[in-house]
C-alpha cells in the first residue's frame, strides 16, 4: 500500500519559509505563530526523515534535501491551483503576477485599463513583493516582473527596458545643484542609482549630503509629488507621473541605471494562455514607452 502524502499546511509551511528563509515570515504570511510553523516543519522532517532546514542562530538555510524538495512542492501546488480553477469551470483565467511595490504602482496599475480592454476574459491577481527572491522564479507566480542587476542564474530572463535616473520633484522646484543642501533629499536604500552614483557620473565628489532613505520608491515618489524635497528616480516609476504633470525632471544630468526590470515566466507558461497574453501585453507597453522616451527625451513634461 502506497504511503500516504503529508498534509498540505506541512507543505504549505515548508514552501513559505523556505522563499523567506524564515520562520518568523512564513508565519506572518499564513497567519500563524512561529511555533506553528517550526512544529509543521519538523513533523515534515520527521515525516520524511531528513532535515529540511540547517537552523542556526538567526540564519536558516535548506539543506540539500530541502532544496530539491523545494521545486517539487511548488510544482505540486501549481498543478492544485490550474487543475481546481479547471474543475470549477471558471470562465476567466486567472494571472498570478508578482512584481515590486513601485513599478505595481507607478507603472502597471495605471495602464491595467488597457490590458483589461484587450483581455477582457483575463484576471490579474498582483503581489508586491518587498525583496527579490533567493533563486528561481518566486513561488506561485506565473508571470514575475523582477528589478534586479542581474536575475540570479538558472531564472531565464528577458530585460525590458534601459533607464536613466535623475532627481524629480514637484512642479515649480527651482533650485540649483548647489542649492541641494538646503533641500530635503529622498532616496530608496539598497540599490546603485544613488544620489552619490548620480554625483559621480558627472565627474562630481558627492558632499555627503543628508538623506532620507525609503523601502520603496512608493514612499520616496510619494513624498516628492507631496512637495517636500527632491527624489533620485528612474524613467520606469517615475514616467507616468511626469507625463501627469505631477513630477518635473530637475537639473540636467542623467545617468545610465544598472538595473533594470526583466520579465520571467514560469516554466509551464505556455499551458497557460492569460499569462502569455499578459507577458505579451507588457513587452508592447514596454516597448511603446521606451518609444516615447525617445522621442521626447526622459526630461520632457507633458502629455
Amino acid at each position: 500500500m502506497a504511503r500516504p502524502l503529508p498534509p498540505l499546511n506541512w507543505l504549505r509551511a515548508f514552501e513559505a519559509a523556505a522563499r523567506h528563509l524564515s520562520f518568523t515570515g512564513a508565519a506572518g504570511e499564513l497567519n500563524m505563530t512561529q511555533s506553528a510553523v517550526s512544529q509543521q516543519i519538523k513533523s515534515l522532517e520527521g515525516y520524511l526523515g531528513r532535515a529540511l532546514f540547517h537552523r542556526r542562530p538567526r540564519v536558516l538555510d535548506l539543506t540539500e534535501t530541502g532544496s530539491a524538495y523545494l521545486p517539487i512542492v511548488r510544482d505540486a501546488f501549481r498543478t492544485l491551483s490550474r487543475g481546481t480553477l479547471a474543475v470549477t469551470g471558471g470562465r476567466e483565467t486567472v494571472v498570478q503576477v508578482h512584481t515590486n511595490m513601485a513599478f505595481g504602482t507607478f507603472w502597471l496599475a495605471p495602464r491595467l485599463g488597457r490590458f483589461y480592454a484587450r483581455h477582457p476574459g483575463v484576471r490579474l491577481n498582483i503581489i508586491a513583493e518587498q525583496w527579490e527572491p533567493q533563486e528561481g522564479i518566486v513561488s506561485g507566480a506565473d508571470v514575475e516582473i523582477r528589478y534586479s542587476v542581474r536575475p540570479y542564474e538558472g531564472v531565464s530572463a528577458e530585460r525590458l527596458c534601459t533607464d536613466s535616473y535623475y532627481p524629480v520633484a514637484a512642479p515649480g522646484w527651482s533650485g540649483t545643484l548647489d542649492g541641494l543642501a538646503q533641500e530635503n533629499l529622498f532616496d530608496v536604500a539598497n540599490l546603485l542609482s544613488t544620489w552619490s552614483a548620480w554625483y559621480e557620473d558627472q565627474g562630481l565628489i558627492w558632499p555627503g549630503l543628508p538623506v532620507t532613505f525609503a523601502s520603496t520608491y512608493a514612499i520616496s515618489l510619494s513624498a516628492a509629488v507631496a512637495g517636500a524635497g527632491v527624489c533620485m528616480a528612474h524613467d520606469t516609476v517615475a514616467g507616468h507621473m511626469i507625463r501627469q504633470g505631477r513630477l518635473v525632471p530637475v537639473l540636467e544630468h542623467r545617468a545610465r541605471m544598472q538595473e533594470a526590470y526583466y520579465l520571467i515566466t514560469a516554466p509551464l507558461v505556455a499551458e497557460l494562455p492569460g499569462a502569455q497574453a499578459f507577458a505579451e501585453w507588457l513587452r508592447e507597453e514596454m516597448a511603446e514607452d521606451q518609444a516615447w522616451r525617445t522621442a521626447r527625451g526622459p526630461l520632457s513634461q507633458g502629455p
